[in-house]
């Protein structure tokens, strides 16, 4: 019975055993598994991001190329990459390396000019005489003959043969027989002759010979140099007649030409050193004394006078001068100053790109800046930015791209919107941002005759404008653009009512500050640039206003505008390329017809 029990108990432990090994093979295995591969997973990374390097704004779940650049896309290193602020375009430091983006801390600056100002030495108007004679009748003698004598002061000039001094004298010889009786008299025939410039001397000796004379001597009344010559041997001249200019060179004025975007560097008192072709080696100065207060038209050139001593007469009228000027801008002792390349400027406003530094990159933040003058390569900043923020000055194109290809605000969409591309040809063009166009797109009016007349001439010359540029021909683009300016001044807004009347005022506005300053152009490139920010705006009256009863065809180059593209109009379907002239004539395409 005991052996029973004992085997009973062995049979009993022997197969808990068995039992627990089965469920430790069977279930321990499995959650160990299951361990582990938690672990793992959970030691795996989330799921890899890819990015271009030049455009952070594409996101992709795997590998490939960018669809704008076909750059090979790598993957960013962290979630955190992604940017924060909406409005802002993110940047990796290597997609800085590769668009080249550079950037400077604003800080306020002395705000100093030098200026390169051209003029010629002028006559001091202030030191010309007109030398008149005091006595009518002929010229009978003429002692000066030759422009650039110099005369002294009394010296004998001409000498004049005049019937009414030798009458004067006749009454005079007949007034001393009956000065004692008729003193009055006597004395009236004296003052006569002394009107004429006769000293009591000369009228004593008259008395005493007896004799009338019959020429009498024109002196100078001031020391000068002969400049004018009004008369010659044998003319007869009245009293009061001007015989000669005679100028004062002791002191000169110089005038110089002065361009109307440096007005507010200069004001009277500013001191100009300037030299003389003629004169190598010699360095003058002088102040100035006044600013012309009208803007020649044609030009654009403002006159400043300044005032030069020439005790050596060294200086002479006509000459060329070259003068430099170092100013300070009126209230800018010290302002904030930025390099041009950093402003991105549409021809309405002025923005640059803020750099933002976040514990999750780098971020370019658009800002519009209001411009104050310009300071050489630099501007002067008057509003829209303070000392201490950081700037894009270089690469500020790749930025704005980037910024237009992912919706964000940008150059010419300051409240961003969908980037458009050169196959996007819902909105025509790639360079006319979908703000106010659409609208007005959509607000097409027939206009009336006379505004209609009036927008023939403009569009001609905006045509001849772009023909010009087709050519490589600088100066006839000029013309063109000059002629342009002309209209716009010209058309009466009147012509214009309702919704045409605002269509029109903000149009005009847009096209005029987008060549304001043609004339002082001094090449093509510049003149081109002008050209496209004119063209968006011409399209957008094309559209509302039907000027033409051609069809005017628009015309888009993906190249232009540093590969952003733009636009212009045409009476042709063929392909002429304002943007490149001959260098790429045939590049681009029709995108719309506006007839």
């Amino acid at each position: 019975m005991e052996n029973i029990k004992k085997t009973t108990v062995v049979v009993a432990l022997t197969t808990l055993v068995i039992g627990l090994l089965f469920g430790w093979l069977l279930f321990g295995r499995t959650a160990k598994t299951d361990a582990i591969e938690h672990d793992h997973l959970s030691m795996e990374s989330p799921e890899t991001i890819w990015t271009c390097s030049m455009h952070p704004q594409i996101r992709s779940n795997e590998s490939g190329s960018c669809p704008i650049c076909g750059m090979d896309l790598i993957p960013l290193e962290n979630e955190n990459d992604l940017e924060i602020n909406p409005m802002a375009v993110s940047m990796s430091p290597t997609a800085m390396k590769l668009a080249n983006v550079s950037t400077v801390i604003v800080s306020k600056k002395s705000a100093f000019k030098s200026m390169r100002l051209n003029g010629k030495v002028q006559v001091n108007e202030g030191l010309a005489y007109l030398q008149s004679s005091h006595i009518s009748g002929r010229i009978e003698k003429l002692l000066v003959n030759n422009i650039g004598e110099y005369v002294t002061k009394d010296e004998p000039i001409a000498y004049v043969y005049s019937p009414e001094l030798v009458t004067a004298q006749e009454e005079l010889f007949e007034a001393n027989k009956i000065k004692e009786s008729q003193p009055a008299l006597y004395h009236a025939a004296r003052a006569k002759l002394k009107n004429w410039k006769l000293t009591d001397n000369k009228i004593d000796q008259i008395i005493s010979s007896g004799e009338a004379m019959e020429t009498f001597p024109i002196h100078a009344d001031v020391s000068g140099f002969l400049t004018e010559k009004n008369v010659n041997l044998g003319d007869y001249i009245k009293g009061g007649q001007s015989l000669y200019k005679l100028v004062d060179l002791s002191s000169v004025w110089v005038l110089l030409d002065l361009n109307e975007s440096d007005l507010a560097w200069v004001k009277t008192g500013n001191s100009v050193s300037f030299t003389v072709s003629a004169l190598p080696g010699k360095q003058f100065k002088g102040k100035i004394t006044y600013i012309d207060p009208v803007v020649h038209p044609t030009t654009r050139v403002v006159k400043a006078r300044l005032e030069a001593t020439n005790k050596d007469l060294l200086l002479k009228p006509e000459m060329f001068v070259s003068g430099i000027l170092e100013a300070q801008a009126a209230g800018n002792s010290e302002a904030l100053i930025i390099p041009k390349s950093a402003v991105l400027w549409t021809g309405v406003r002025s923005v640059v790109y803020v750099k933002e530094q976040t514990e999750n990159g780098i971020n370019f933040l658009l800002r519009q800046v209001t411009l104050g003058p310009t300071l050489g390569d630099s501007y002067i900043i008057e509003a829209g930015l303070k000392p201490g923020e950081e700037i894009a000055v270089k690469g500020t194109f790749s930025i704005d791209a980037a910024a237009q290809l992912a919706g964000k605000p940008s150059m010419m969409s300051p409240d961003g919107g969908p980037a458009m591309t050169g196959h996007n040809h819902a909105a025509n063009s790639a360079s006319t941002p979908p703000t106010k166009s659409t609208i007005r797109e959509n607000e097409q009016q027939k206009t009336a005759i006379n505004s209609k007349e009036a927008l023939t001439e403009l569009f001609t010359d905006y045509l001849k404008f772009k023909d010009a540029l087709v050519e490589d021909d600088f100066e006839g683009a000029q013309q063109a653009a000059t002629l342009v300016q002309k209209d716009l001044d010209n058309i009466d807004m009147s012509l214009f009512s309702g919704k045409q009347h605002q269509i029109w005022m903000d149009l005009s506005k847009e096209s005029k500050l987008a060549i304001e300053h043609v004339a002082h152009f001094e090449n093509i490139a510049e003149l081109r640039e002008a050209f496209q920010l004119l063209s968006q705006a011409m399209r957008e009256m094309a559209n509302s206003f039907k000027p033409l009863d051609e069809v005017l065809y628009v015309q888009f180059c993906p190249m232009a505008d540093g590969n952003k593209g733009a636009s212009w109009l045409s009476l042709s379907r063929e392909i002429k390329n304002p943007y490149f002239g001959s260098s790429m004539l045939g590049c681009g395409e029709v995108t719309e017809e506006l007839d």
